[in-house]
């Protein structure tokens, strides 16, 4: 990939700058306590981080809407656990999940320092699949929304990555060309493959360095971007 003449790069949120992970843990540790749940953490997010996954394919796909992820991945998790929780309370947990997640601010190592190496170069945009209202939260209590001209998400542009109309969207928006753009993400089938099939190039943040196709150009830690960018 020639990025010599490139003018725009477009990052994904959730999982790529933003250390979804590590936000969520901190914010379950508070909130189980909180609502008088007599799990331990580990336990509980060992089943909640691939019902989180697993819904937000679902979401990705169409399948189902905000309020169906939002309800069925905590209770999913819970009745793995066995773990008895009406409705009423998990509809409680899961508004103060929402408050509370993105007042947390923890970024992936390097993100402030390769976006302080790559504003001067270029412009920067957001693509998200995440709601407006959160990610906004997010990037403000990251301190790291004034990085970023534009800010794409499902719900303005109508359609979830893959989907090549978001990047449309995103591109439109940002007054670029294909041709001058790069898409960095997480997840290769939305971010990467997505981007690629609308004719942007694009950078898997591969951290777990998982199998993925050769011809596509990877790093596992965000700092590596300086020797493709």
């Amino acid at each position: 990939m020639s990025t010599a003449a490139k003018k725009a790069i477009f990052f994904d949120l959730d999982h790529t700058l933003w250390d979804f992970e590590k936000n969520s843990a901190l914010a379950f540790e508070v909130l189980l306590p909180k609502h008088n749940i007599a799990l331990k953490l580990g336990e509980f997010l060992e089943y909640y981080v691939p019902a989180n996954v697993n819904y937000w394919k679902m979401y990705r796909d169409g399948l189902i809407n905000q309020q169906q992820l939002r309800y069925g991945r905590l209770r999913d998790s819970f009745d793995a656990l066995n773990y008895d929780i009406t409705d009423a309370a998990l509809g409680a947990l899961s508004d103060d999940y929402v408050k509370l997640l993105p007042t947390h601010n923890h970024l992936f190592e390097g993100t402030i320092e390769l976006l302080d190496y790559l504003k001067p170069k270029y412009s920067l945009h957001i693509i998200t699949n995440g709601f407006h209202e959160v990610q906004e939260l997010k990037m403000k209590s990251a301190n790291i929304d004034h990085y970023f001209e534009t800010v794409t998400n499902s719900e303005n542009a109508g359609f979830k990555k893959p989907h090549p109309a978001i990047f449309e969207y995103a591109i439109t928006a940002a007054k670029v060309k294909k041709c001058d753009s790069v898409m960095i993400g997480d997840c290769i089938e939305s971010d990467v493959q997505g981007a690629l099939d609308c004719g942007l190039d694009a950078i898997y943040f591969n951290e777990h360095s998982l199998a993925a196709p050769p011809t596509i150009k990877q790093v596992s830690h965000l700092l590596q971007l300086k020797n493709l960018l």
